[in-house]
């Protein structure tokens, strides 16, 4: 229904109305649980501990939105996604970000992302739901803090569209790069481009490619030397990366339960003073003894060691792969929106002077 609002119809008020009833329905209703961006963790779950089962629902959760991004672009985000549709409904008097302060800002889904999966795979903690915003707005039942959180979030995008999507989202990093491969992508226009100009400003996520018939080519010399250079960089950034994170795995897998608990145990030997956190009670109690418990603390370690190299060399290549595609220069003789930044809102429609007939 989404895709059709979007890419046949063309009808920003149709997919005002969808991002309301997926609110209602998904958000306030469902409770905004099982929903396609947490279940990044059930997947990684699923593929690295054989003792879980990931439900049906939850698989499906996660690879529709893909295979509509690959297809469409993002039409998930435009009308389905509660999160998204909370923050587009708030999304009132929108002003553009400084371009370094977009980019800087745009890398934190990545490492989000990577984190929450190495999270996950390991079997310490699901973050994405731990700290997502609006579900506390949804149930009305999450500490004060997440609330105060998503509330700051929703003031912030009256100026700062979808500042989660944006800045936070970590399925949105997926959904950028399948969306880059749509085979049919929302267009700013029904018919050929005029270059009025009229849709230049308009987008609140600065995904609106602008034509450069006009404008004088660039050093193209130059651009094929930077292009090059991050090439050749990207090999060191993502050994940079693993370097990095793979140093960082011990206080990492502080997230896991079984590591803190061996952690508390073994500080309150030291300092003599008894713990009185139920963990630690339930563990005296149970009969297992420290050695054992310790055992399991370097297995969970080496997990971290095992898994953190990979994260690590993921945020690398994907900083490097950003740093590439700045030198990349394609001519255009038509606004377009960036297949991977567009959210298919809709907004564009109405200030292009051909319209659609249905």
């Amino acid at each position: 229904m989404t895709t059709w609002l979007a890419l046949k119809k063309r009808s920003r008020r149709g997919l005002i109305w969808m991002s309301v009833f997926s609110l209602a329905y998904f958000g306030f209703y469902r409770q905004g649980c099982i929903c396609a961006v947490g279940s990044v963790q059930n997947v990684s779950l699923a593929l690295f501990n054989t003792g879980y089962s990931i439900p049906l629902t939850a698989l499906l959760f996660f690879i529709i939105p893909l295979l509509f991004a690959l297809a469409y672009g993002r039409v998930f985000c435009a009308g389905v996604c509660p999160l998204g549709a909370i923050q587009e409904l708030t999304g009132l008097k929108p002003v553009k970000l400084p371009k370094s302060v977009e980019l800087t800002l745009a890398l934190v889904p990545f490492i989000y992302l990577a984190i929450a999966i190495l999270f996950a795979s390991t079997n310490s903690q699901f973050l994405i739901c731990r700290y997502d915003p609006f579900v506390g707005i949804f149930r009305l039942d999450a500490p004060y803090t997440m609330i105060i959180f998503g509330a700051l979030l929703l003031l912030a995008g009256i100026f700062v569209n979808r500042p989660y999507c944006r800045f936070l989202c970590p399925y949105g990093v997926l959904l950028n790069i399948f969306s880059r491969f749509a085979g049919k992508h929302l267009t700013i226009t029904p018919a050929e481009c005029t270059n009025c100009r009229l849709c230049e400003e308009v987008c609140p996520y600065d995904a609106i490619i602008p034509s450069d018939i006009d404008q004088k080519s660039v050093a193209s010399e130059r651009s094929r030397k930077r292009f090059i250079l991050y090439f050749l960089l990207v090999p060191l950034f993502a050994v940079i990366g693993a370097f990095l994170l793979y140093n960082l795995a011990p206080a990492l897998s502080g997230t896991n339960s079984t590591v803190r608990l061996a952690r508390e145990i073994r500080t309150e030997k030291k300092t003599g003073i008894e713990s009185e956190l139920n963990d630690v009670v339930a563990f005296k109690e149970s009969g297992k003894t420290e050695s054992e418990l310790n055992n399991e603390e370097e297995l969970i370690i080496g997990r971290f060691r095992n898994g953190s190299p990979w994260a690590g060399a993921f945020l690398g290549i994907s900083f490097g792969i950003g740093m590439i595609s700045l030198t990349i220069r394609t001519k255009r003789n038509e606004y377009k929106p960036h297949q991977g930044k567009c959210y298919s809102c809709g907004r564009c429609f109405k200030y292009c002077p051909i319209k659609v007939k249905i």
